[in-house]
């Protein structure tokens, strides 16, 4: 059977007699070439096999922790993610240049996932990016982000402000003159922007949201003393001093530029 062509698989199968005992006399049976293309395309069929049980796992096991329920920190996280944030293949990576936020998903993915492995870069421009490189935690983050998109609509009050504060601070600035005073906050999905248009209104803070420009608006003294009520900028969030157009030429905190433009209307 073996200079026929068979496996030992295949001999065990016929014979009913063990690997063992039917090696001992095969072993010196050499294999024919045919023989070799057989062994050769099962070996390429069990390496698909195992490469398909291990799709969208890490080959090494990763334990962490999968809160199912929200609570604003956890919101406050998958938004960063959502916002100033991509999440590929194999990677979830957060990008800023103020290092509060960066230390800031770093602490929160420590804090409520348990996850302490990451990876910190410099990019162009001064930006820089924490990556988390695990599929285990790609496909966890990815499933909250989207769920969280639908969930916010019915949270609690303070996860929706725990939304919108990480949203203005990934995205969000504040223009002030003696004749303008604004808040504005970028996002290339329309969809994200009306969500945040949505819930700013359930706080009465009026706002408008510029499709063309992708764009959403707060002005006027009320919204503006709403806005820094509710939500604001976290402490130690800071606008770039260092860039050829800013009028401030220093990084101020947006907090403190917020308070000086609420603070002029009493002027």
């Amino acid at each position: 059977m073996r200079r026929d062509g068979l496996t030992l698989t295949e001999i065990q199968n016929k014979t009913g007699l063990s690997k063992t005992t039917i090696f001992h006399h095969i072993q010196s049976v050499p294999k024919s070439d045919a023989l070799k293309y057989k062994l050769r395309l099962i070996s390429q069929e069990l390496q698909k096999k195992v490469s398909d049980s291990r799709r969208g796992k890490s080959v090494k096991s990763y334990t962490f922790k999968k809160p199912e329920k929200w609570d604003p920190d956890f919101v406050n996280l998958v938004a960063h993610f959502l916002f100033d944030g991509q999440i590929t293949r194999g990677s979830c990576t957060y990008y800023n240049r103020n290092e509060t936020l960066l230390n800031g998903i770093i602490k929160s993915m420590n804090k409520i996932l348990g996850v302490s492995d990451y990876k910190k870069y410099n990019s162009s421009g001064g930006v820089k990016r924490v990556a988390y490189h695990n599929v285990e935690i790609v496909a966890f983050l990815r499933r909250k982000r989207d769920e969280l998109q639908t969930y916010i609509f019915d949270a609690s009050e303070k996860e929706k402000l725990s939304f919108l504060k990480s949203f203005f601070d990934d995205e969000g600035c504040v223009s002030y003159s003696a004749k303008r005073r604004l808040i504005r906050g970028y996002q290339h999905s329309l969809n994200i922007l009306k969500i945040v248009s949505t819930l700013l209104s359930e706080f009465t803070i009026q706002n408008r949201v510029d499709e063309k420009y992708y764009e959403i608006y707060i002005s006027r003294k009320e919204n503006l003393i709403k806005f820094q009520k509710f939500v604001n900028f976290t402490p130690g969030v800071t606008i770039n001093g260092a860039r050829s157009n800013s009028i401030w030429k220093k990084s101020l905190e947006k907090r403190e530029i917020l308070k000086m433009a609420v603070d002029s209307y009493l002027v």
